[in-house]
């Protein structure tokens, strides 16, 4: 696999993937940079038994999550959010959209990482269920439950 067609096939998809992990644009970049770094020298170990965007998708993952156990980085609120359907329009106002990462941020797994790739990274149900080693199925009900659990929350802080 050659670098350039690697990065230039699936940047675009990594940095939006890590940009839902970690809501800041610094960040994604140099964890985007740093996947394919990392991608680049276990090209080798890469079996093709998974979508090479999967394979990068969990590359990047363990790559932030290392890094954020080693310097504590703080996440901040992305400067944009993109729609997905009617519930998702919400996150387009900014005021809405902090409130619900405010919720997110509590929400247990697999609901939390689940809302995140399909919402910010834009992955198919089949995508975020072959991320998991799942069915897609399994992806539509984790992401249904926690659009749920989001709404819950934002009933409650409305009685408040």
């Amino acid at each position: 696999m050659d670098f350039n067609e690697l990065y230039n096939a699936y940047a675009e998809d990594v940095y939006r993937y890590v940009l839902s992990l970690c809501h800041n644009k610094h960040t994604a970049e140099d964890i985007t940079s740093e996947t394919f770094l990392s991608a680049i020298k276990a090209v080798d170990k890469f079996k093709g038994d998974c979508n090479v965007r999967v394979w990068l998708c969990q590359i990047a993952k363990n790559t932030y999550f290392n890094s954020v156990k080693k310097s504590r980085f703080v996440t901040e609120i992305p400067d944009e959010l993109p729609s997905d359907d009617n519930f998702e329009l919400r996150l387009l106002d900014k005021s809405q959209a902090f409130e619900i990462h405010k919720i997110l941020r509590l929400l247990d797994e697999p609901y939390k990482e689940v809302f995140s790739l399909r919402i910010f990274a834009e992955l198919s149900f089949a995508e975020v269920g072959e991320l998991f080693q799942k069915s897609e199925s399994w992806a539509r009900v984790a992401f249904h439950r926690a659009k749920n659990k989001i709404r819950e929350a934002i009933k409650f802080e409305k009685q408040i």
